[in-house]
């Protein structure tokens, strides 16, 4: 869709800021979010390949001239080491969901042939109940969910995207 003379048009954007791994500092920067009135969509934090320092990918809807606040105003924050706006890579995206549905044995054996098409893996069978995991971007957990939600969905739950650039990209 064309913007709109004067409007400006919101996307879903991903940023990595690493941070030293310290108390508080997911506070403070997810603080700074609130308090500036952005919204975080999804947000999800590890440690890195050094035990010291952790990253967290954070997607906001936002437009280009919002992220490039939010990322100059996080790159001043305490603790953190660097701000990287995935916008202009190509990255692969992941996100893990674990999905309970409630099923009774007839309808078992349909389910799991939905989790082989999503390649998904049955991870507990209880009675009356399945709990599946998926990994994938975020279009193909939401396809799953979507279809998932013909049966009775008890409980679910998202990891939020993660994000990482693809191999040797040009700068």
């Amino acid at each position: 869709m064309p913007e709109k003379e004067g409007v400006t048009m919101e996307a879903e954007h991903t940023i990595s800021v690493l941070v030293k791994n310290r108390p508080r500092v997911l506070a403070r920067v997810s603080g700074l979010f609130a308090r500036r009135g952005f919204n975080i969509d999804s947000l999800a934090v590890s440690t890195t390949e050094n035990e010291a320092i952790s990253r967290m990918t954070v997607a906001s809807a936002t437009d280009e001239a919002t992220l490039k606040q939010i990322c100059k105003q996080v790159s001043k924050l305490h603790d953190v080491v660097a701000v990287i706006d995935h916008s202009a890579h190509e990255v692969i995206e992941r996100e893990l969901c674990l999905c309970k549905v409630g099923v009774d044995r007839s309808q078992r054996a349909e389910v799991i042939q939905l989790c082989e098409i999503f390649r998904g893996d049955v991870v507990d069978i209880g009675n009356g109940s399945m709990t599946i995991q998926l990994i994938g971007d975020k279009s193909k957990v939401d396809a799953f969910v979507r279809l998932m939600s013909d049966y009775s969905i008890k409980e679910l739950v998202r990891s939020g995207k993660i994000v990482l650039e693809r191999g040797a990209q040009e700068e």
